[in-house]
């Protein structure tokens, strides 16, 4: 693959190869097979289809190569075919582009080819069609050679059904006739001369329609492969909010909307030109994407399009160039308005045309089109048309460079404007979105509810001074083996220039330490033991005696050498057992010896349980000792390669300390009920800061405020900046969030604390506590108090928060020994105090 796949998209992938593995030992002819495979917009479906096609035919360290499997490729529509195919040839760095077929009208075969990956649409396969029918220049319909192929090889032949909601729409009269063309390849078509598919793939966003279509299908089996939402939203793949803006009283003042929606626009430009300049990023170039109303025979849209272009003109303070507006109506051509040439174009055309500034939509949508660069969107539809707008909405949610933007909020977020709508209305829209998944993983609110907040410049000194700070990112991504770890971390930090031997000298470790594991078996007469195996076999023979009616068996006639193709066939699989390309390091730094002696070592080691045990521990220790002594450096790299980096940490079955960088902006949510607080490190841009707080949080930042704390910040559960401690639960490993970060002023300059008032009836209070605690122990020098709080009543019987300090190393040695939430509980009787 050209492209990296994200923790979440390679384990979507182990999890297919597990189901068609399945399917296929489960399958016969009187149980065929299919697989729903769904996961939100945006999670690259495509992307993990061309692994899997990759993994098929050329095989992975569990799987043996398939190179005559066939694909067939079937969506609704021959552009999203077009851009599937394209998608693919630009994602993969094994599937030649001879290989893969478009079945147009003039295709004709027995049998599809093995090795290939075929694309068809429905819109081919009517009964009018020409694949569909025998003539004199097809002696085969497509039916016919989608069966022949079918029957001929039901365990190399995957069907794929592409965007399985489209088009799946079932009635009665459909489900007695199987009509719809993508029925007839899951439930089969006599009448056709199609039969049912061996095995069925539905790639889909929604699975519920595709699950409807197979339902009653008992000799169907249905297995799942999903992808959560949550998993995408955390790789940064989509935008983190759609922030709707709409009048709050009911008035005509659709161009005011307008104005404010471009002004939007105008500030999203300059935080992207902003923040490229800054990273050595390209120019993202946002678009403005406005919606208008339908027209009729004598206009194009009731909507007033040449003052809609004025007001663009007057907000850039110039005349608009030709090709920087364009629109997507149907038969209209090139238009003219304010003077301003404004031609039609293609919706798929749009992303990678960047001189396009503005967009004007009514509801044509191309499938399958998609705009990153969509930043911010204006309707004039009326309030009725919420499912339309939803639809066009959900194309604008993936982020321009496939990653959550750290350092400024606003780059991850999009806004709609919608003068006609009021409260109730947006409601229709936000659950519009949320239904039909066009907004995928993305939180959905009104501009209310999502703020963000800017650094509150007052307090500069005190984020300058957080630089020796550290934090953790513990997430739910597949951990990788400590070998690929090291090698990819070392790869990365001789690419970014911060240690150029890095590379070397990781796979110089690694080799020295596998031939330290050769050495050691050679000593013990272990090796040719084991060599032996690989390299030869004995061939026993029977033998049958007609005169005497008996057999006899000879279990060493014949001692038959292992030849030298089937030598490199195993030194690739222990290649790729091992990962990074280390079989070939390891040969290529043994040079001097025969090539065979060389394969041999490596399958050895490869095949040797106990050493790739030891190699993983030695590595993991490697990768802790390389990131340590350069995770500074690494801070001071561009965003994007940081990224890189944080993948890597978190992919670690240990925690690793990472430095604690807050952004210069964060988003918020507030509620109706939030509450103005003083001396916040984030701040309006009024200058204010307010939020929700319980009682408990609300009484210990009071009593911080009293106590003169010089600032402190509410540490939001699961944001990107936020605090991150690990503690460990049933054996794995999860995050929690301190509630407050005090910060106060010694001899030796600022103190940052760590404050979490914890209700003592939940039940991880034990195992947050010894977290805690270890983290205090790891980290006690770089915070000040790192305190687990109380509200409790106190001898004077009134309430009062009593504090454990785990920063006091009496205290966290006494939390780290608990197994209880009892005997935290006496240890809080016995050792909190009030600071009150």
């Amino acid at each position: 693959m050209r492209v990296e796949l994200f923790p979440f998209q390679e384990q979507a992938l182990d999890e297919l190869n597990r189901k068609i593995d399945k399917a296929h030992m489960m399958w016969s002819d009187s149980d065929p097979q299919a697989i729903s495979f769904s996961a939100p917009t945006g999670a690259g479906k495509t992307v993990i289809m061309t692994a899997l096609f990759e993994e098929i035919l050329y095989g992975n360290a569990d799987r043996t190569a398939e190179p005559d499997s066939i694909f067939i490729w079937l969506s609704d529509s021959p552009e999203l075919n077009v851009q599937t195919r394209l998608k693919i040839e630009s994602q993969s760095d094994k599937l030649k582009v001879r290989d893969l077929v478009t079945i147009d009208a003039n295709f004709s075969a027995e049998s599809l080819e093995a090795g290939h990956i075929y694309f068809l649409n429905t819109q081919k396969l009517g009964s009018d069609k020409l694949l569909t029918a025998v003539s004199d220049k097809r002696s085969y319909s497509i039916w016919e050679t989608i069966t022949n192929t079918a029957k001929r090889f039901p365990d190399k032949l995957y069907m794929i059904i592409d965007e399985a909601h489209r088009g799946t729409q079932t009635s009665e009269r459909e489900n007695k006739k199987a009509q719809t063309i993508m029925q007839k390849f899951i439930k089969g078509s006599p009448e056709d001369g199609l039969c049912v598919m061996p095995l069925v793939i539905g790639v889909t966003a929604t699975p519920q329609r595709f699950n409807t279509l197979i339902e009653g299908m008992d000799s169907t089996t249905i297995q799942k492969v999903v992808v959560s939402a949550e998993d995408v939203r955390e790789s940064g793949l989509l935008k983190d909010k759609i922030i709707i803006h709409y009048p709050e009283m009911e008035l005509l003042a659709n161009m005011s909307v307008l104005k404010s929606a471009i002004e939007n626009w105008k500030q999203k430009c300059e935080h992207w030109e902003n923040y490229c300049a800054q990273e050595g990023e390209n120019a993202v170039n946002p678009i403005l994407v406005i919606q208008v109303e339908d027209g009729n025979d004598r206009e194009v849209t009731q909507t007033d399009m040449d003052a809609c272009v004025g007001y663009v003109c007057d907000a850039l303070g110039r005349q608009m160039l030709p090709g920087e507006i364009v629109h997507t109506f149907n038969d209209r051509g090139t238009l003219n308005y304010h003077g301003v040439e404004i031609r039609q174009i293609d919706a798929s055309r749009i992303e990678d045309d960047h001189d396009i500034k503005v967009v004007f939509f009514k509801m044509n949508l191309s499938t399958g089109w998609d705009c990153p660069r969509a930043e911010t969107m204006m309707s004039f539809r009326s309030a009725q048309d919420y499912t339309y707008i939803a639809q066009l909405l959900g194309r604008m949610i993936r982020t321009p460079l496939a990653r959550r933007i750290m350092n400024d909020a606003e780059l991850n977020n999009v806004s709609l404007f919608l003068p006609y709508f009021n409260e109730n209305t947006v409601k229709e829209v936000i659950k519009a979105l949320r239904e039909n998944d066009s907004a995928g993983s993305t939180e959905v609110g009104t501009q209310r509810e999502f703020v963000t907040l800017q650094r509150n410049t007052e307090y500069e000194d005190v984020f300058s001074a957080m630089k020796d700070l550290i934090t953790y990112n513990i997430d739910s991504v597949r951990k990788q083996p400590p070998l690929k770890l090291a090698v990819q971390l070392s790869r990365a930090l001789t690419m970014d220039g911060v240690d150029l031997n890095a590379l070397d000298n990781t796979q110089n470790a690694i080799v020295s330490k596998m031939s330290e594991e050769i050495q050691d078996l050679k000593a013990s007469g272990d090796f040719d033991k084991k060599a032996e195996a690989i390299t030869g076999f004995s061939m026993g023979t029977f033998t049958f005696d007609y005169g005497d009616n008996a057999y006899t068996y000879d279990d060493a006639t014949e001692q038959v050498q292992v030849t030298d193709f089937d030598i490199q066939r195993h030194f690739d699989q222990a290649g790729k057992m091992l990962g990074e390309g280390l079989n070939t390091v390891y040969w290529v730094k043994n040079a001097q010896k025969e090539k065979n002696d060389v394969q041999i070592e490596v399958i050895v080691l490869a095949q040797s349980t106990d050493f790739r045990e030891r190699i993983s521990a030695y590595a993991d220790k490697l990768f802790v000792d390389m990131y340590e002594a350069k995770k500074r450096k690494i801070s001071a790299l561009p965003e994007n390669r940081k990224q890189v980096y944080s993948r890597l940490t978190s992919s670690s079955a240990n925690p690793i300390a990472i430095p604690w960088q807050l952004p210069q902006s964060i988003d918020f949510s507030k509620t109706d009920d939030a509450v103005r607080y003083d001396r916040h490190m984030y701040i309006g841009h009024d200058g204010v800061f307010e939020t929700s707080l319980n009682n408990w949080e609300d009484g210990v930042i009071r009593e911080e405020l009293e106590n003169g704390i010089i600032c402190w910040l509410r540490n939001v559960d699961r944001k990107k900046w936020a605090l991150e401690i690990p503690y460990k639960a049933d054996g794995v490993y999860r995050p929690m969030y301190p509630d407050i970060i005090a910060v106060r002023a010694d001899e030796n300059g600022y103190v940052f604390d760590i404050l979490e008032p914890h209700d003592d009836s939940r039940k991880d209070n034990c195992p947050k506590a010894v977290g805690l605690a270890e983290f205090a122990e790891k980290h006690w020098d770089k915070f000040g108090r790192i305190q687990l709080i109380r509200k409790k009543t106190g001898v004077d019987g009134k309430n009062h928060f009593y504090r454990l300090d785990l920063s006091k190393l009496e205290i966290r040695n006494k939390v780290r020994a608990i197994t209880s939430n009892g005997e935290l509980d006496r240890i809080f009787d016995e050792d909190s105090v009030r600071e009150d």
